[in-house]
Order: C-alpha cells, then structure tokens, then sequence
C-alpha cells in the first residue's frame, strides 16, 4: 500500500478511536489521579552529546558569542593607524584599493576620501595593545584577549555577510554555530535549552539591519539543536505559564501522555521532527520552572550588578543579557549567543559608534570579570566579532567632525578570550590603510575552526548528511584552527 494513503487511513476517526481508546481513558485516569510534577519519561540527558564527542579534551565548556550585527569599525577600535592623521581628506590610493568589490552605496563616489579615526588610543596591559578610548573597559582585559586583526569574509552585504559568520554559508538552510555545538556536544542542563539566543536592543539613532532566525536556526539538523531566543518583554518564552486552571501536576500527566502517542507514531513513521517534537514538550514544561528563576536577577549582590552598570535592571538591554549569559553558562548552557543590532554606520559614525559602546563596553568587561571571579573564564570561551568591517574612505561627506564608513569584508577584527585562550596576544596584521592584509590572514570559518577545536572538536569530523554530502561548519574548503591564539 502507498505510505501516504496507509497514514491517511489510520488517522480516520474510526481506527483512530479503535487503536487509542484504551489511551485516551489513560489520559483521563491520569488527569484525575493528578500524577506528581516530577515524573519523568525522558532520559537522563535531555540533549546528550554524541557518542564519540568531544573528540579531544576540550579547553572550553561553554560558548558565549558577542556578535555585533551591523559591523563595527575596526580603524575606530581596534586597528590603531596613526599615520592616517596625515592622510585625512586625501584620496585612497588606487594601488591599496586594487580593484576590490564596492557596495553600491560607494561604487559611485567621485572620490573616496581618507577619514582617520577621530577617538585617541593609548596602550593597555602588560601586552601593551592599543585600544581605542571608546573601550575602556574591554581594554582593562586586553591580557586575557586574543585579538585577530586579519579576519577576512566572502560576502559584502549584511544577509548573506551575517547569515555566513553564524553557518559557514551565504544562503540560508544550513545549521548555525550554536545548533553544531548543541547537536554534537548536548548540554550540560536538563532544564534548559542546550543554546540560547538573546537579542538587546540597542542605543544607536541610525537603522538596524534585520536579525533573521537563521543565524541561530539548525538548518538541516533537527529541529531541536535550533537556537531559543528569550523576550526581553513581558515572559521570556510565550506561553510559558500553565493557563488558568491548569496545575502542574495535569500538565504532567497531559504531556506524558501526548508523549506515548507520539512515541507510538515516531515508530510507525521514523520521522526525526517526531523526535524532536517530543523533546521540546519536554524541555517547555522543564523551563516552566527554570526560566523564571534565570530571569529573576534578586539573588545577584549589589556589587555585580553595579559591575554590569546602570542599565542592568532595564529589560532588553545589552547589560542585562550579558549578565543572564552568565547565569546561562553558570547553569551548564553550552552555547549563548548575544545579537546586539546598529552597527552599520555609513553616516554619523562617531556619535552612532560612541552610543554603541556606551551600550556594550561596561557589560563586556563586566562579563569577562565576572566570569574570572567565579572560576567561569577557564572554561567559557568569549567571542566578540561582526560580519565585516568598514573602510578607511569615508562615505559621503567627510568633515574633521563627522564621516562614515562602507562596508569592508577584506579584513577586520575579532577577539576571543577565556576557554584556551593565549591572552595578549595579536595575530596577523593590516596594511597602513587597514584595508588590506598584511600578514597571516585568517578566514571567518578558520575562526569557526578555532571554536570548535577549543570545544573538543575536530571541525572536519562533526558532519551531517544532507544532500548526500558529509556537510561541516566549515564547508569543504582546506580551514584550519588559529594555533597561534590557542593556549
């Protein structure tokens, strides 16, 4: 018999009540003995790691990903270019610009004047890195940061740019950073997602680039490994309290319930979204208990949330999910993932840039404190990126006060620190315009590479059959983990 019309013919109402009457007076009996909240029918592990996983002693347990959507300047931050003072409103030579795609929102300028940044640095730590002053309070870490001054993109425009950094693919369908490293390492929590998404909002007057699910989809793996985004407003999750009504005794006994149904069709069917579908009743109902308390900021000292700064207690704000990110790592999540919009600054970028670190820079060294004093650091790795960078030239009018900047994905920066890390250390370096690189480039799925190899993982090993290829992270091109930055 055809699949299709022999599933049709057992969802007809007759055999459907023939095969599951004795079930559905189960549930009924269930419901009036009001069974106890804390049966379970799941096993030990709700997101267990795969069998020959980690593949090496891993350096870091958890994963916490800054990323700052939009992309931030790394001449105004990071890439400190001095000698630029003396180039300002000069054209660009055409030598450094090499015929290198534009946007085209430059490609028409008349010129592309220098613009150097306007921000002081001064040097910091005992490696001496020059950090820009809208930083101060990342620079007091620069020790315990590796800074990549060489990383480079394929994409130029933010969807296929950003869609790229979290999947290792221009196009979307594939599976993010976080879903690979919940699929192949689970989570150390039973009560909460193995990754979780949160999305601040942010302090810049200009317009955010859109935030797409997937950069923290799980593309073709199940459905379970996608990233959890929490609310800022009202519940974290939708629906997470029972209705009115509804005790959590009969929830229990409901979901436990649905649960033997859905085993019963996962064996007639073999679909995997069955699978899926009952590890996510499960894991919502555990979350009725375990989100509130996450959220629930009373217990933390004074001192700490003093440490995160003013906007902390302010629901939504980057403050606020750096310090949940925390309580997520502290409770076993193995990746976080923080989207924090408005960095693309084609106009105003020293009053959008300095709202923007106003927004992340107290809380980021917050974090990373905070995560030391606990212990947390050695086994957190701490990610802070974008999806490119932006150009020496600047876009449009370029006054001693104000310019911007277009997009640049030949070369920018990211750091990493805590979980095997070499701290204080820089790697590769930029020509003088910081347009192009000058020495060890390093490719956004190298840095993936380095991620993975500091979880325990080989990145050539975690694959996935889908279209009958052993799909990666790292796509199919010869990638290869940062050694260099690797304690």
């Amino acid at each position: 018999m055809n699949p299709a019309q022999r599933c049709a013919d057992e969802l007809n109402r007759r055999l459907f009540i023939g095969q599951n009457g004795l079930r559905l007076g189960g549930m009924a009996l269930a419901q009036l003995l009001g069974r106890e909240a804390g049966a379970a029918t799941s096993p030990a592990a709700v997101h267990p790691a795969l069998p020959d996983l980690p593949h090496f002693a891993p350096k870091a347990r958890s994963v916490i990903y800054l990323h700052m959507n939009g992309g931030p300047s790394q001449i105004d931050l990071w890439d400190h270019k001095p000698q630029l003072k003396a180039w300002f409103d000069k054209d660009l030579p055409p030598s450094v610009q090499g015929g290198q795609r534009l946007t085209g929102m430059t490609s028409k300028q008349a010129r592309f004047p220098v613009a150097p940044s306007q921000f002081a640095f001064a040097q910091h730590g005992r490696c001496g890195r020059w950090v820009s002053e809208l930083l101060p309070h990342t620079a007091k870490h620069v020790d315990d940061i590796a800074l990549v001054r060489s990383v480079h993109t394929n994409a130029i425009n933010h969807d296929p740019a950003c869609t790229f950094v979290m999947t290792g693919r221009e196009v979307p369908g594939f599976a993010s950073l976080g879903s690979w490293l919940a699929y192949g390492l689970g989570s150390l929590n039973n009560d909460l997602p193995a990754f979780v998404v949160l999305t601040p909002n942010w302090k810049s007057k200009s317009a955010a680039q859109a935030l797409f699910t997937r950069m923290w989809s799980s593309g073709f793996l199940p459905g379970k490994y996608s990233g959890v985004a929490l609310r800022a407003v009202g519940d974290p999750v939708l629906y997470i309290q029972n209705p009115e009504g509804v005790a959590a005794p009969n929830r229990r006994a409901m979901l436990d319930s649905l649960a033997r149904l859905n085993e019963h069709r996962l064996q007639q069917q073999g679909d995997p979204e069955i699978a899926t579908r009952i590890a996510q009743y499960e894991m919502a109902f555990r979350m009725q208990s375990s989100v509130p308390e996450l959220v629930d900021l009373k217990h933390e000292s004074q001192a700490t949330l003093d440490l995160y700064g003013p906007d902390v207690q302010r629901p939504g704000s980057f403050a606020a999910s750096a310090l949940l990110a925390r309580r997520l790592v502290e409770r076993g999540v193995r990746a976080v993932q923080i989207l924090h919009r408005g960095w693309d600054q084609h106009g105003s970028l020293p009053r959008d840039l300095s709202l923007q670190c106003q927004d992340t820079d107290q809380p980021i060294g917050a974090l990373l404190s905070d995560l030391k004093a606990r212990g947390l650091l050695d086994s957190t790795l701490v990610v802070w990126g974008g999806e490119f960078g932006r150009t020496v030239y600047s876009q449009g009018g370029l006054t001693r006060d104000n310019y911007g900047r277009d997009h640049h994905p030949r070369n920018f920066c990211m750091w990493m620190a805590g979980g095997g890390i070499k701290g204080g250390v820089d790697y590769g370096e930029t020509d003088d315009f910081s347009y192009n690189i000058a020495r060890d480039p390093a490719h956004l799925s190298d840095i993936n590479a380095t991620i993975l190899k500091l979880c325990g993982i080989d990145h050539e090993r975690l694959t996935y059959k889908y279209q009958g290829l052993d799909a990666r992270l790292t796509g199919v091109e010869k990638q290869r983990p940062i050694k260099a930055i690797i304690a």
